[in-house]
């Protein structure tokens, strides 16, 4: 096993592909010859050449549209937004043909290609370089929508969204490329999509996450361990389209109590979801109130006030608590 941050792990993972499959094409802004705004696709322009990893203008509805083509006559695209806020641009050709094409065609057309987008805060960048909009995606159907969590998760789960035969939307943390690392292996390895893990076993409380917000979760549960002596389960969504329902459920009906986090924006997001497929299954196991902590209801606000936006891990204990105590 290798020690790899993020970004090396997606490198890595695109590098596998290339190299499994003539028929892996990269394409994006910058991706080749800058080799990526975050050096995610460094040295594979050298090693595979222009025809397999294509600078494109600065176009998304291009780049995405350009990419519908290709998946339609036997490539597997992987093309990245430079920003998930650059995405706007190009969100008709998703919306109207990368989501509709198995149903428009009564299946005898699928879309093997992958849209990997940066997302979310906490590097203090500009407008549209911060948000978290994965309830669009994940709200539209006929779309994988996976976000990974960590190094080894985020390589497994890239791998398998390219050999997957339908499109995926690939949220990447940006917030966690370089954070902090982890062993992964050396022989390619992929991960279900649509399957949660439990990162954290527990009997008190379930904390359900994803993405970047998992740091701030897993130290909580720290802290209620540490400092209350509470039994905290997390649960690691890593797609949040398809949803894993039953691990869901069934955490909530083993711990009776419920926390769901993400940075998103309180309406409409994940977290809603999340606690009607909890009402659904699990409502007579609930002793308390489900709590959310999420971000606000605003635009994501520049530099001064990130950190305010964003879920803490403070914010998370003490609703963690409330529920607790209820």
């Amino acid at each position: 096993m290798a020690l790899m941050n993020m970004v090396s792990a997606l490198n890595l993972a695109l590098n596998e592909a290339l190299a499994e499959d003539d028929r892996v094409v990269l394409l994006g802004e910058d991706i080749g010859q800058d080799e990526g705004v975050f050096r995610v696709t460094a040295g594979l322009m050298d090693k595979y050449g222009q025809d397999r990893v294509i600078d494109t203008p600065l176009a998304e509805a291009a780049i995405i549209g350009g990419s519908v083509g290709m998946a339609l006559y036997g490539l597997k695209p992987v093309s990245e937004m430079q920003f998930s806020g650059f995405a706007y641009q190009g969100f008709h050709q998703v919306e109207q043909h990368v989501s509709r094409f198995r149903n428009r065609t009564r299946g005898r057309f699928n879309l093997p290609m992958v849209i990997r987008m940066p997302y979310g805060g906490g590097i203090r960048a500009i407008e549209h370089h911060s948000e978290s909009r994965e309830a669009y995606y994940a709200h539209t159907p006929g779309l994988h929508v996976v976000i990974p969590s960590g190094p080894r998760n985020a390589r497994a789960l890239l791998l398998a969204s390219i050999r997957d035969p339908d499109p995926v939307i690939f949220y990447e943390p940006k917030a966690l490329y370089r954070a902090f690392k982890e062993q992964v292996p050396d022989e390619p390895e992929t991960m279900p999509i649509g399957v949660a893990q439990v990162v954290r076993e527990g009997t008190d409380l379930t904390i359900i996450s994803y993405g970047a917000m998992m740091r701030p979760v897993l130290e909580a549960a720290d802290e209620l361990a540490d400092t209350d002596g509470v039994s905290v389960e997390v649960v690691d969504l890593l797609s949040v389209s398809p949803l894993d329902t039953e691990t869901i459920t069934g955490s909530v009906a083993k711990t009776g109590r419920a926390v769901i986090v993400h940075e998103a924006p309180r309406r409409c997001g994940i977290g809603a979801e999340v606690i009607a497929r909890i009402v659904e299954k699990s409502l007579v196991y609930l002793e308390a109130p489900i709590r959310r902590i999420t971000g606000f209801d605003v635009q994501f606000p520049f530099f001064a006030r990130e950190r305010a936006y964003l879920p803490s891990m403070e914010r998370i204990t003490h609703a963690a608590r409330d529920v607790l105590a209820f």
